[in-house]
């Protein structure tokens, strides 16, 4: 995947130009994993970036594998912010989603321009560009998109040493039939979000 996106904006002035996505948002338990990657506009994609794309469309081990290179690289800044389940089942997960976006977007005000993976837009004065499917074809969004999906997986995988009876490790909270089962067996725990079907109130 190539910085096509971000070189045209560069070229328009911006040079903050913050790729966002997320992770988790139609998992049943867990918080909703919100990513963000700024690129720096003298970074250019060399070989071992050229495999960056959607974190659906990447196996476990290559995911990984990417987000130590994006971590590692300097001419990349790479952030994420957790939403708690708790805070879902408040506001709903696409008010959540946002409000995540929000949080990293406050924290580094020295953002100029938002790429927004999705069709919603986000509540702020920064000029931003909502794209569907921006994970597979912008590279920033594509970044942080990995950024989630890791940090959220590894996240679950710390909830599975807490509530080994649901086995995050295994589905990382999203709805699997095995999951539903154990939700059935045991009743929600106060990680899984009880405004979701199939969850229920404890």
């Amino acid at each position: 995947m190539n910085l096509e996106k971000e070189k045209k904006l560069n070229k328009k002035g911006f040079s903050k130009i913050l790729g966002l996505d997320e992770a988790g948002r139609g998992a049943l338990a867990g918080p909703v994993m919100i990513g963000g990657v700024l690129v720096h506009p003298h970074f250019r994609v060399k070989k071992d970036f050229e495999q960056v794309n959607d974190s659906k469309k990447l196996t476990p081990k290559k995911r990984e594998s990417l987000y130590q290179l994006l971590k590692k690289e300097s001419q990349i800044r790479c952030f994420s912010w957790p939403i708690s389940p708790q805070r879902i089942d408040k506001i709903n997960i696409l008010e959540a989603t946002k409000e995540g976006m929000i949080k990293i977007i406050n924290n580094h005000p020295e953002v100029d321009y938002l790429l927004v993976d999705g069709n919603f837009k986000i509540n702020s004065l920064v000029k931003q560009e909502s794209i569907l499917g921006g994970d597979r074809k912008i590279f920033s969004i594509a970044a942080a998109s990995i950024i989630a999906k890791v940090e959220r997986d590894n996240l679950m995988k710390e909830l599975h040493k807490k509530f080994p009876q649901y086995k995050f490790n295994k589905h990382k909270g999203y709805g699997t039939k095995e999951h539903r089962n154990l939700i059935k067996k045991h009743g929600p725990s106060i990680v899984h979000r009880k405004s979701f079907r199939g969850v229920g109130k404890v």
